[in-house]
């Protein structure tokens, strides 16, 4: 895994200031953080590269939770997709922001996680340098009703079957990544 490296002074904005928007951190691939943004900015076309985390949650009988994406969503909403999912905010590392989205979203605090790799995805407003993470549990996760709306387990055939437009292709693009390592992680 690696860390992100922040400047010793806090890096440049980048952009305009938005009220009210969440700055996050701009990055090299590498993780040496050399500019921040309003997360507006960054969502509007800049293709700033910023780093998020992803937790895939596999319980014993392989089976991968799934959470539902919540009606406000700007992206997807409705759609199925990873665990939880969440941008780094300036300031934080990989594992804060993992522990802090599991918590907001799922109400999940008790896990291990193990971390996967990073890929860089490319949506049509974006750039995120994505840091993958996995754990096992034997919990059920249980999501804020707000930002998520519902969760479940699902088998690899179910998600195999599901109609296109219910899961989102980002999910399935990562899932198909790293299907073999997650089932090797039981």
């Amino acid at each position: 895994m690696f860390s992100l490296i922040y400047p010793p002074e806090p890096a440049p904005l980048l952009g305009p200031k938005s009220k009210n928007s969440e700055i996050l951190p701009v990055v090299e691939p590498t993780g040496i953080v050399t500019g921040r943004a309003c997360r507006n900015h960054i969502h509007d076309g800049s293709l700033l590269l910023h780093p998020v985390t992803h937790l895939h949650i596999i319980n014993r009988e392989s089976k991968i939770y799934l959470q539902k994406r919540g009606p406000g969503k700007k992206l997807l909403p409705g759609c199925w997709d990873t665990a939880v999912g969440g941008h780094v905010s300036y300031g934080e590392q990989l594992e804060e922001t993992l522990y802090r989205e599991a918590r907001e979203e799922l109400g999940f605090t008790d896990f291990n996680p193990v971390f996967l790799g990073t890929y860089e995805y490319a949506g049509c407003n974006e750039r995120e340098l994505v840091a993958v993470f996995a754990t096992i549990t034997s919990q059920t996760p249980e999501p804020d009703g707000v930002e998520v709306t519902e969760g479940r387990w699902w088998t690899d055939e179910e998600i195999a079957a599901a109609p296109k437009g219910t899961i989102t292709p980002n999910f399935l693009q990562e899932y198909a990544r790293i299907k073999d390592t997650l089932m090797a992680l039981l």
